[in-house]
C-alpha cells in the first residue's frame, strides 16, 4: 500500500479548520487536523509545501517510522506549528490503519476500559447571576461537569473567556474582524478578592455533585497562584486549570506545599518533554495536551503512558479551534486510556459542523460515546468544505492597568 496524494483544506463554519486528506492506492483515505488558533496558514503551508511531498510513496501502515522520519529526521525539533503539522500526517496514518483493520480506532489501543467519557461544558456570564444562568442551562442538558467563568466587578475589561453583555455565551473568543487582536485588561487583585467568594456561591447553589472546574488561564504569578489555591479548598473544585504559566515546572512545587486542590495544566504544551518532569514529580493531577497539538496519537499515548504511572490522568483540550476530526482522535484515546479524567467539549453539534465533519459519535447525559465505525469514524466532505475559505482572525491580549503585557 502506498500514499499516491494529501490534500490541505483551511475553512469551516465559524472558524478556520485545516483538514489534512492522505489518499492511498487502495482507495482508503485517513483524516487529520492541523488547526492551531490564529496561526492556520502556517499549519497549512507547512504541510502543503514541505510535508505532503514527503509522504507520496510511503506505506501508511508505517505510522511509527513516518513520525521519526518527521520528528527526528528534522534539524530544529518541535514547537507549536511542526508538531501540529505532524499530528495531522499521525491521525490520518491511524485512521487509515484502523481502516484497513475494519475496526474502530480504540480496538487498536485495547479496547474499551468505558462506555462513555465524561465530558465539560463552558459556562459564561458577565457577571456571576449571568453564569447562574448559563450552569443551569448545562445542567439541564445532563452535563455533570461544567468550567465557570464570570466577568469581575471593577474589572475594566471583560475577564478572560467572558462576554461583554448578558445571555452571550462566548465558547469561541477568536475575533474575525481582522489580524489585529483586540487588548482586554486584567487586574490580580480584583480577581483574587472576588472570585474565591464567586466560587463559593456556585457551589452552595448547584450542591455537592456538580463537578466545577475554573481556568485562570495562566493569569497568577506562583505565589499568587497558591494563595489563590488554598482560599478555593473549600470550593472543592474538579480542578484549577492553569493557575500560572507553567514555563517554570519548579514553581509548581509552591502550589503543592500550600494546596490540595487538584491542578489541570498542558494545552499549551507540545511534547512529553514540556511537561515529563511535572508528570514524573506528581506536581499536576491533570494533563491537558491535544492530539493535535503533541505530534499526534502516536505521541499522545506515551504522555498517556507516562502520566498513568505517576496518578495523573488526562483531560484533553477540546476548544472550539480543535476540529472534530481531532476530537474523534481524543474520544478513541478517552474510551481506552485506563487513566482518564474529563474531556472539554465545546466543538460538535451544529448542522453546519455535521455536514463537514459526518459522524455517528455521540453525546449522551454528560458522556461522550464513540462509533463502532472503522477508523476514527469521522468523515469530510468535501463539496461542504468548498463552501468556506480562510478568514483573517485573532485572540485578543492582556495588559495590566498600566500597559504592560500580560500572559494570555
Amino acid at each position: 500500500m502506498k500514499i499516491t496524494s494529501a490534500k490541505v483544506f483551511v475553512g469551516g463554519p465559524g472558524k478556520n479548520y485545516v483538514t489534512l486528506k492522505i489518499e492511498t492506492d487502495q482507495g482508503i483515505h485517513g483524516l487529520g487536523d492541523a488547526t492551531i488558533n490564529g496561526r492556520e496558514t502556517l499549519t497549512a503551508a507547512y504541510l502543503q509545501d514541505y510535508t505532503v511531498p514527503n509522504l507520496i510513496g510511503k506505506d501508511p501502515r508505517n505510522s511509527e517510522d513516518i513520525w521519526q522520519f518527521f520528528y527526528r529526521g528534522a534539524y530544529f525539533r518541535r514547537g507549536p506549528l511542526a508538531m501540529t503539522v505532524f499530528a495531522a500526517v499521525d491521525m490520518a496514518l491511524w485512521d487509515i490503519k484502523a481502516k484497513i483493520a475494519g475496526l474502530p480506532l480504540y480496538q487498536l489501543f485495547g479496547g474499551k476500559s468505558r462506555e462513555g467519557a465524561l465530558v465539560y461544558a463552558h459556562a459564561t456570564g458577565s457577571d456571576l447571576e449571568d453564569l447562574m444562568d448559563s450552569i443551569s442551562y448545562y445542567v439541564e442538558q445532563g452535563y455533570k461537569a461544567v468550567r465557570v467563568q464570570c466577568g469581575v466587578p471593577g474589572m475594566p475589561s471583560a475577564s478572560y473567556g467572558v462576554s461583554e453583555g448578558k445571555g452571550q455565551n462566548r465558547n469561541y473568543i477568536t475575533d474575525f474582524s481582522g489580524i489585529i487582536p483586540k487588548e482586554e485588561i486584567w487586574d490580580t487583585d480584583l480577581y483574587m478578592r472576588y472570585m474565591p467568594g464567586a466560587l463559593a456561591e456556585i457551589r452552595d447553589r448547584f450542591g455537592p455533585d456538580l463537578k466545577i472546574l475554573h481556568d485562570v488561564h495562566h493569569r497568577l504569578l506562583p505565589r499568587e497562584a497558591a494563595e489563590f489555591a488554598k482560599a478555593v479548598e473549600p470550593v472543592r473544585l474538579y480542578w484549577l486549570e492553569d493557575p500560572t504559566p507553567a514555563d517554570d515546572q519548579d514553581a509548581l512545587r509552591l502550589l503543592r506545599q500550600h494546596s490540595t486542590v487538584p491542578i489541570a495544566i498542558g494545552e499549551v504544551f507540545n511534547s512529553i518533554w514540556d511537561c515529563n518532569k511535572l508528570i514524573e514529580n506528581e506536581l499536576i493531577d491533570f494533563i491537558r495536551v491535544a492530539v493535535s497539538h503533541v505530534g499526534g496519537i502516536t505521541h499522545a499515548r506515551r504522555i498517556v503512558d507516562l502520566a498513568a504511572m505517576h496518578h495523573v490522568r488526562t483531560g484533553f483540550h477540546g476548544a472550539p479551534s480543535h476540529s472534530p476530526i481531532c476530537m474523534a482522535a481524543q474520544a478513541h484515546l478517552n474510551v481506552w486510556a485506563p487513566n482518564f479524567g474529563i474531556q472539554e467539549y465545546l466543538v460538535l453539534g451544529t448542522p453546519e459542523c455535521d455536514a463537514l465533519f459526518p459522524s455517528e459519535h455521540y453525546l449522551k447525559d454528560g458522556l461522550f460515546h464513540v462509533s463502532d465505525a472503522p477508523g476514527l469514524g469521522i468523515d469530510f466532505d468535501e463539496k461542504e468544505a468548498a463552501r468556506y475559505s480562510y478568514k483573517p482572525g485573532s485572540l485578543p491580549v492582556a495588559r495590566l492597568e498600566d500597559g504592560t503585557l500580560w500572559n494570555y
